[in-house]
């Protein structure tokens, strides 16, 4: 199935705190894009405003499915996951007492995904060595990169169509950055994936986009049809690349 997401001039925020100010995106089948944007400029809002952990006050957030379309605006995020939509949060958002295999089998929740619990989990498994070998450590005693590799996976665990990857970068060292960018690629190509990633980090996420955005206070500020675009964009150069 072909699933799509039409963000339609969504405004969002937190309590009489308005961050998002008429946000349009798609993503469109198959596509990685990437949300650019330094901290403070509302990525890490709309990614929350798609999960109903947060709850547009204007606009519209689409799910289209093979060209049904599904408002997504007031579902709580359990029915959200349910629709074939998984979150990598930031900060990954572990359940630290709990051991890494406890920790991916709860990402199994969603019902279509509980029957391939086995095999999802063996497919993580096989896509971070290091996590079948600790899968009965404790989360909370993992390195930073080590649990990022648990949360990346939890939400496969869902066996999702489209991966929602907040600032996958925070907190890691730059050649973990690297590999963990690379390993988000692979597993899209791997499950045929529609991936939005929110991030910073531009030279590292312009290695998977396929197309992306920059967000600035809340508002975009610049479409790039292609990666090239995003490279040859003068606030990019100014922002990012240090032009």
């Amino acid at each position: 199935m072909a699933h799509k997401l039409i963000i339609s001039d969504v405004e969002s925020g937190y309590g009489a705190v308005q961050v998002l100010h008429g946000i349009s995106i798609t993503v469109n089948p198959g596509e990685t894009v990437v949300l650019l944007g330094s901290n403070g400029n509302g990525k890490s809002t709309l990614i929350k405003t798609i999960m109903g952990i947060m709850h547009p006050t204007k606009g519209q957030v689409i799910l289209e499915i093979d060209g049904e379309k599904i408002d997504l605006a007031g579902k709580r995020p359990a029915e959200i996951v349910g629709l074939g939509i998984a979150m990598v949060p930031e900060g990954r958002r572990l359940f630290p007492a709990l051991t890494v295999e406890e920790n991916l089998i709860l990402g199994a929740y969603r019902k279509d995904a509980r029957p391939k619990i086995d095999e999802n989990l063996e497919f993580c498994y096989e896509a971070f060595p290091a996590l079948r070998s600790r899968a009965k450590q404790p989360a909370g005693s993992m390195s930073g990169g080590e649990q990022q590799m648990v949360a990346v996976a939890r939400a496969m665990m869902s066996d999702p169509r489209i991966l929602l990857v907040d600032e996958p970068s925070v907190g890691l060292a730059p050649i973990l950055v690297s590999r963990m960018i690379a390993k988000i690629k692979e597993m899209k190509e791997r499950r045929n994936l529609t991936v939005l990633m929110a991030e910073q980090n531009f030279n590292q996420a312009i290695k998977i986009a396929d197309r992306g955005y920059i967000i600035v206070h809340g508002q975009i500020e610049f479409e790039g049809a292609t990666a090239a675009d995003l490279e040859n964009n003068e606030m990019i150069k100014e922002y990012y690349l240090g032009a």
